[in-house]
């Protein structure tokens, strides 16, 4: 059985939560005719996983901790999107419910990430990211 990196995983998560992303916005822009939410919506979502995969290449320890906490800034702010699209009646509930969860997933990925690389045993190993 292959062991699978928190940081592939990310990866592919936040890969994943930009298709979704994505596609949503293309839902909403088409049936629903909304533009400046879901461009909002558009942009966060899929900068998560720009920002993962910039910290997947960074130069230190100081540089992936930095790209991590974007990425994390990011999938908080597509959460608001995602509440403010619901509460303006552009999602339903079902909709937003899973969303939501895939971007919460990602978010606690990514927070899991930086707490241990934060903490003072991390900083003693001496390794790369």
């Amino acid at each position: 059985m292959a062991v699978v990196k928190t940081e592939n995983l990310v990866v592919e998560k936040s890969y994943q939560l930009a298709i979704s992303i994505v596609r949503l916005y293309q839902h909403l822009s088409a049936t629903k005719k909304e533009f400046v939410l879901s461009k909002q919506l558009l942009r966060s979502g899929t900068s998560i996983g720009a920002n993962v995969e910039e910290a997947v290449g960074a130069q230190s320890r100081a540089d992936f901790i930095a790209k991590m906490s974007i990425a994390y800034k990011e999938a908080r702010e597509t959460d608001y999107w995602l509440r403010l699209l619901r509460d303006t009646d552009y999602l339903n509930q079902t909709e937003f419910e899973n969303m939501q969860a895939e971007a919460k997933s990602v978010c606690r990925i990514i927070a899991s990430i930086l707490i241990s690389l934060k903490s003072p045993q991390s900083t003693d190993s001496g390794s790369n990211p």
